[in-house]
Parts: structure tokens; C-alpha cells; sequence
């Protein structure tokens, strides 16, 4: 059996007080149907469809089928098979909740309608991770009703598995051939000698829906007991187990914070991880973070669903909320743990790329709005959404290919050693760091250290070269470099970088911006080698008050600018498929020369810190600048991209900024007009920029306050951590 391609987009509506979290709301998803095209464009089988009780139904009765009309109608005619989805994380509408006795019989009557507007849908999930859902409602508090006890927990569980059963009957009145693909995260927990009888104790628990639906539940079952000790009665299980449900597909959902570590020793860890039960006080933790060895992932869920139940099963959900390389792997991990159980005779029958079009503020778990988004196969702050690297590999699987993306070689971050932030639990098994470069040319400057610092911690190969090494205005030295080391990227941070002598020393200048930027560009095209490279926002001369974008027209004002505007002229002539980043203002936590770092240096000798008041930038963040671009060129972008973080300031507004959020004496701050500082090359008094291609980075406040929080961590001199936390 060819193992198929699913995928869906993320689509949660759950509740959080009053107020509804709506993934597709979010996305913008709900007002057109073309994502659909966009996902069978990767060759997928079938799609998760959110055909959801709580937004077709918002008043009582009454039902708005246009969305939903339009994306089966549309799938019917692409020829991909929905999975209907009427409960994804939710509790219904407002007349009802997890905790209504009413609540199984009010979605077995949505469940009816729906059937009887599409019945040729044969495949569903009437409710989505019902016990995930019942432990984050009705054990944790997080989402409505937010209880936070175990007879609201069951109750809330069995409510969801009744309702799971009854649509299904009501569906079947509909369609015979109706079969319920019944997904749930099966998190795995471990833990310390002391706490193994709480591990198993969660072990079991996690495979209560499915056993429910299945009819397994009985006297003997391990969770029988604690059932009724939480309010169940024997008769709502004895029916269960009379009248099953049992899944025809079962769908694993498997995430990397699923799985879980129990430590009675809780001094190893925050105060924010601790809790415990009604005998034991202990730490409850990612496992990722303190296990030796890597005790989660994909195969090891599927083997031991298919051995427990021995029935059709396939993995519903695939994402992973991180840096676009560890994206890519955690999906191609996904699909070869498919097909190595598959190959040992298990009936393993697809993979679903999850959230295609990214997710909103499940950093939070979706108890804020905060618009915190993680981009998917598409990324939607782009406009038309923009596909990623991710979406090219499940085309590339979907299509029988081999996965070839140069990142794919290396381990993912829960496989390194890296991970791991507490006293480790056994022996730490760890994969070393593979695959081929990418050659960061520019050792001494901040920029080149910022990159290899960001490789370093994303797990890519590097190469960070002098001019010894490679001087990129040197053919001969390029080439040797590029067949030296083969890399699969090139990313060029080196040149001149000080503006006012850029003025004197014309010829040099010239050399590192222009001419080396040109060589690089003829020899990586010739070499099939991706390219990236840096401008800068002096490209424009300030004429314009509205923040620039990738298509305004260049006209700079000093040597700087133009030898810059000039490399991109020729880069992109000589290698079409090269990326070149406008950026500007930097600053970081790991160097001491930038303006934000030498500027609170002075200010903590109660030194004055000069700025000009007269010109408006946009300041990045490197860190942000080094994270998107490397992103960009994974997902093979190319062209000229703005990336500075959004927002915009006079650099003594900055300081300012700067000042504040290091709780320092902002009067020693002087704002002067820039003439005052003694420029000798002119600079635009406006030079923001903004994209027409995609707003990527987070703001200038995010970008700031994170600035502060790691200097705060390493810097001696700063203001104390305690201090520091307590004021903010």
C-alpha cells in the first residue's frame, strides 16, 4: 500500500471565557476557498475539513453553510476526499459546553444536518483529541469551562465520546459508508524511579478515548476503577461497551511538548513546573528537555497504536512550530517513521501535513490573542500567501520523490544535545551535526558572528571564513573556496562597513561592496550555489514618507549607498536566483559595537549618549535578521527582500527606547541634529523601510525587549535579573 499525503489547515475554535479563538477567522482563511486548490496542488489524498459546529451554527438553528458549501464543492471538483471535522478543540456554542448533559445529543443533531447537506462525505472526525481537549477544559482550566478537577474532566471525556457516537449514528442514517477517523495525542510520559506509578497511571489514561470508543472499558480495564471514582457511572460504561464506536482509522497526533518527564527532585527546576498530586509534590516537564535519550516521535506512537488495536491507523497531525530547517525534518521524520512501520506489515495508511497555513498563538495554548503566528506550508504574512520549503518536500513525497533538501541531513534540535536544559536522565544519546555548508563570508564583523551564532543553534553546518579564507573579490579565491568546501550556500556578510570612510577610501570600499558581492553572484550561479547577500536602506535618499519598498527606485546620497545599489544591480544580473536583503541599523546582544550596546555602556558611566534627532530608521534586530533570512533562503527565495524589524524610530528615540528598558537615566540621552555629529557622508533623514513581499519580522519592541533579556542574562554590568523581572 502506497502510503498517501493528507493535510488540513489548522482550524481550533475554542473558548476561553466568552470569547471565541478562531483559527480560520485568523488566518483569513474564511473568506475564500482557494486554499483549497493551494493544498491539492501538493498531490494530497484527502483533506482534514473543518466543517465546525461553532461557526456554522452561531445562533441557535440557524446555520450558515456558505463557506462550507463553497470548500466541498470545491474539493468534490479537485477530486480530494474531505474528512469532515465538526468539533476541533471546542465546546460548541454558546447554549452549551462540555459539562451539558445535553452536549452529546445537541452535535449528534448537528452531526445530521451536516450529513444531509454533503452525503457523499464519507470520512469523519466529529470531535477532534476529545481527551486532549477534556485535560486542557476541564483538568488544566485553561480553555471553557475551566475546571480544573477530575469529575469535571471525565465528565467532560465521556461527554465527547457519547457525542463522538451518536453523530456517527446519525451520520450513518445518512451514509452507511460513513467511517470515523478518530485522532488523539498520544503523549508519552517518563519519569524518575519514585514517580513511575504516576507515569503509568498517565500512560493509560491517554488511551481512554479510543478504548471507550472501542467498547474496552470493563471491569477489568486498568482505568475502570478511576473512572468511577471520578463520577462515571458503570451503566454509561457498560452501554459503551454494549454499543461501540470503534474507529475505522485511528489518527495519531504527535508533538514533541507532548511528551513528559515526572521528577520528585524539584529543586532541578522553576517554580512554574512544579505541582503535583494527592501524595507527591514533583516537577512535570518537557521530556525533550531532561531525557538522555529521545523517548518520542512518530514511530515509536505508531508501533504501539497499531500493536494495541490492530486496525488501520495513520498520523493526522504534522507541525512543529520552529525555525523553517527544523520543520523540514520533523516532516520528513514523520513520513520515513511511517514507512518503516508500514514496511513491517502494520496498516499505516497516510501522513497529514498540519496547519498548512500556519497558527495563531498556540504559544499560548490559545488562551491569548496575541497574534504570535507560526508559518506552515504557506506563510500568510505574505500576500498571496507564499509557499515555503515545507510545501515543496510534501510535494515531494505526496510524489513518490526523494526528499533532497540540503537541511534534511542534519538531526533535528530534539535529537542534538542541545536540547537539553536540565540534569539529564540517563545516558545522553545525541546525533552529531551533518549535511552539507553554507559558507558565511565575513569572520571579523558582527553580522558574519551573528549568522554562524544562529547556525550554530539551529543545527546547520557553517563555514565562517576570513578574508584569508575566501576574499570574495578574488575569482580564483572564490572558486577555490566554493570547491574547497561545497556548500550548498553562500552567505555573504563581509565588506565595508563604515559609511563616513566609505567617502575617503572610494577604491577599497568599492572593492568589498560592489565588486566582491559580483564575483561571488557569477561564481555560485556558475556552481548552482545559493547566494545571499546584504544591502542597506541607504540605497534611498529620504525623499519619500512612507516606509520604503522593495520596488521603490534606489537614488542614494553618499559612496556607501551607491556601491551598494550597485551590487544589487549586478548580483542579480549574474545570478537571478540570488537573494539580497535590505536591512539597516543593527543591533544585538553579542557584540559590543553597535549603537544600542555602546550607547547603554555610556550611560551606566553616567556618560552622555549623543544621537541624531533628525534622521528615521528602521533598527533590526540581528538576531531576527539572521533567523528570517536564513528562513528566506531554505525556502529558495530570491530577489531583493526588506527585513528590518516593524516599526521605526530617530535614532535618538532609540536611545531613548533603549535607555527605558534598561531602567537607565533617559536624560543623559542628547538629541541633536545630525549635523552636529560631523558626518561626512550625507545620510537620508528618512530611510524606514517596509516589504511589499511580506512583513516577517516581529516589532522593534519584541526585537528590543529580547535584546535586554539577554544581555540581562550575560552582562554583568546590566541591570541585576531580579531587578530586572521585578519591573517587568
Amino acid at each position: 500500500m502506497t502510503l498517501e499525503l493528507w493535510a488540513g489547515p489548522e482550524c481550533t475554535v475554542n473558548r476561553v471565557g466568552d470569547r471565541y479563538h478562531d483559527q480560520l477567522k485568523a488566518s483569513g482563511l474564511e473568506l475564500d476557498t482557494s486554499y483549497v486548490d493551494k493544498m491539492a496542488g501538493l498531490g494530497i489524498k484527502r483533506m482534514r475539513l473543518p466543517l465546525l459546529w461553532e461557526r456554522n451554527e452561531r445562533q441557535r438553528g440557524v446555520h450558515d453553510w456558505q463557506w462550507t458549501d463553497a470548500s466541498v464543492a470545491r474539493l468534490s471538483a479537485l477530486k480530494v476526499e474531505p474528512i469532515a471535522g465538526l468539533l476541533h478543540h471546542g465546546s460548541g456554542p454558546l447554549w452549551t459546553s462540555l459539562l451539558d448533559p445535553s452536549f452529546a445529543d445537541l452535535l449528534a443533531d448537528y452531526a445530521g444536518k451536516v450529513a444531509m447537506r454533503y452525503p457523499h462525505i464519507n470520512d469523519w472526525t466529529p470531535v477532534n483529541e476529545p481527551l486532549t481537549t477534556a485535560r486542557f477544559s476541564a483538568l488544566y482550566g485553561l480553555w471553557y469551562p475551566h475546571r480544573n478537577d477530575e469529575k469535571s474532566f471525565v465528565r467532560a471525556l465521556l461527554n465527547q465520546v457519547y457525542a463522538t457516537r451518536l453523530a456517527m449514528q446519525a451520520i450513518r442514517c445518512v451514509n452507511t459508508n460513513a467511517r470515523l477517523v478518530q485522532t488523539e495525542d498520544l503523549g508519552f510520559v517518563t519519569s524518575s524511579p519514585a514517580l513511575a506509578y504516576q507515569a503509568r497511571f498517565e500512560n493509560e489514561r491517554r488511551w481512554l478515548s479510543f478504548d471507550l470508543l472501542m467498547g474496552r472499558v470493563n471491569s477489568n480495564h486498568a482505568m475502570w476503577r478511576y473512572l468511577i471514582k471520578a463520577g462515571a457511572s458503570e451503566q454509561e460504561l457498560e452501554n459503551l461497551q454494549d454499543d461501540p464506536c470503534p474507529p475505522d482509522i485511528f489518527g495519531i497526533n504527535s508533538y514533541i511538548t507532548s511528551e513528559r518527564h515526572l521528577d520528585k527532585c524539584v529543586n532541578h527546576y522553576l517554580p512554574q513546573h512544579v505541582g503535583g498530586n494527592e501524595h507527591d509534590r514533583y516537577a512535570d516537564v518537557e521530556a525533550v528537555r531532561v531525557n538522555g535519550a529521545f523517548t518520542g516521535g512518530f514511530e515509536a506512537r505508531l508501533r504501539e497504536t497499531c500493536e494495541r488495536y490492530d486496525r488501520p491507523v495513520a498520523i493526522t497531525e504534522v507541525h512543529l512550530g520552529c525555525q523553517r530547517d527544523e520543520q523540514l525534518r520533523w516532516l520528513n521524520q514523520a513520513w520515513q517513521a511511517a514507512t518503516r512501520v508500514q514496511a513491517d506489515g502494520h496498516d499505516v495508511r497516510a501522513i497529514t501535513c498540519w496547519a498548512a497555513f500556519g497558527t495563531f498563538d498556540w504559544n499560548s495554548l490559545v488562551t491569548r490573542v496575541e497574534g504570535h503566528y507560526e508559518p506552515g506550508l504557506w506563510d500568510l504574512r505574505s500576500v498571496p500567501p507564499r509557499e515555503t520549503a515545507l510545501a515543496g518536500l510534501a510535494r515531494q513525497l505526496a510524489g513518490g520523490g526523494q526528499a533532497d533538501h540540503p537541511v534534511l541531513a542534519g538531526p533535528g534540535w530534539w535529537q542534538r544535545d542541545s536540547r537539553l536544559i536540565y540534569p539529564p536522565n540517563g545516558v545522553v544519546q545525541a546525533l552529531p551535526i551533518s549535511g552539507q555548508l553554507i559558507l558565511i563570508a565575513g569572520a571579523s564583523g558582527t553580522l558574519g558572528q551573528a549568522f554562524a551564532r544562529i547556525c550554530e543553534i539551529r543545527g546547520l553546518p557553517y563555514r565562517l571564513l576570513s578574508r584569508v579564507d575566501m576574499d570574495i573579490a578574488d575569482p580564483v579565491s572564490v572558486s577555490a573556496a566554493l570547491q574547497k568546501w561545497n556548500p550548498w550556500a553562500v552567505v555573504n556578510t563581509a565588506g565595508f562597513v563604515r559609511i563616513d570612510d566609505a567617502e575617503t577610501y572610494a577604491a577599497r570600499q568599492w572593492r568589498e561592496n560592489a565588486l566582491g558581492p559580483t564575483v561571488l553572484a557569477e561564481a555560485c550561479d556558475q556552481s548552482g550555489v545559493k547566494l545571499l547577500c546584504f544591502s542597506s536602506d541607504l540605497v534611498f535618499d529620504g525623499s519619500k514618507r512612507q516606509p520604503y519598498l522593495e520596488v521603490d527606485q534606489p537614488h542614494p546620497l553618499n559612496a556607501y549607498g551607491r556601491a551598494k545599489h550597485e551590487a544589487e544591480r549586478r548580483v542579480l544580473a549574474a545570478a537571478p536566483q540570488a537573494m539580497m536583503i535590505r536591512s539597516a541599523a543593527f543591533f544585538g546582544p553579542w557584540d559590543s559595537h553597535n549603537f544600542i550596546t555602546a550607547g547603554l555602556q555610556a550611560l551606566r558611566r553616567d556618560k552622555p549618549w549623543v544621537a541624531a534627532n533628525d534622521q528615521n530608521v528602521s533598527p533590526t534586530y540581528m538576531p531576527d535578521l539572521a533567523n528570517s533570512a536564513l528562513d528566506l533562503m531554505i525556502d529558495g527565495e530570491c530577489g531583493i527582500w526588506h527585513l528590518a524589524n516593524r516599526g521605526s524610530a530617530s535614532w535618538s528615540q532609540l536611545a531613548c527606547m533603549a535607555a527605558e528598558s534598561a531602567r537607565l537615566d533617559v536624560s543623559l540621552v542628547c538629541a541633536v541634529p545630525s549635523a552636529a555629529l560631523g558626518q561626512r557622508a550625507e545620510r537620508p533623514r528618512f530611510s524606514v523601510l517596509g516589504s511589499a513581499r511580506g512583513q516577517l519580522m516581529p516589532t522593534l519592541q519584541c526585537g528590543l525587549q529580547r535584546y535586554m533579556d539577554e544581555v540581562v542574562s550575560t552582562d554583568r554590568n546590566a541591570v541585576p535579573v531580579a531587578l530586572y523581572a521585578a519591573q517587568h
